[in-house]
């Protein structure tokens, strides 16, 4: 009986309708690359250098750069030193619309402000060089720790409003600041 109704399942599916839906032009990449590293630039100076382990890119309709193992994007000033960096163990552009999304373990590091953001989710969007997120955020700085409930912020995370602030401590210079994740 049990080999009968086991037959039933499995006969019902269409190993072609299968193979084509692994097949579709959307779901299969590309393009996959090894060890990436991108450059945003103008006028010969540097804006941003992204760099992944992994990258995988989608076309079709809505073409997507894909980067399943993580990666880190550094951003540069005018005069091309380092002022910031986000950082994620994953993340995809959406390419027509010019939007990254960042998730797990996100981290926008200001080297400037000497300021941390930690996150799960994070937007950035290229076209208007800002970052958002709806999720929960902690900002470390030398100073004092912040918590809210979301976020909108300048790329390099110098401008930024914290949405619903649950919390402010403030951080005894004397003893050092653990970040935590």
């Amino acid at each position: 009986m049990a080999i009968a109704m086991a037959m039933m399942f499995f006969s019902c599916e269409n190993p072609i309708a299968v193979l084509q839906e692994f097949s579709r032009e959307d779901t299969l990449s590309s393009v996959t690359a090894k060890d990436v590293v991108y450059t945003r630039s103008d006028s010969g100076r540097v804006q941003m250098r992204l760099h992944a382990p992994r990258m995988n890119k989608f076309e079709g309709d809505d073409p997507s750069t894909e980067f399943p193992d993580g990666f880190v994007a550094y951003f540069y000033d005018s005069v091309d030193v380092m002022s910031s960096t986000i950082r994620a163990e994953y993340g995809i552009n959406y390419e027509k619309v010019r939007l990254l999304l960042a998730r797990s373990n996100v981290e926008v590091e200001n080297f400037i402000t000497k300021e941390k953001l930690y996150t799960e989710t994070l937007y950035w969007n290229q076209q208007n060089k800002t970052i958002f997120t709806r999720a929960s955020v902690k900002i470390t700085s030398p100073d004092r720790v912040i918590y809210g409930d979301s976020l909108t912020a300048s790329e390099g995370f110098e401008q930024r409003v914290i949405h619903n602030i649950k919390a402010t401590l403030e951080v005894d210079e004397e003893e050092p600041l653990e970040s935590e994740n």
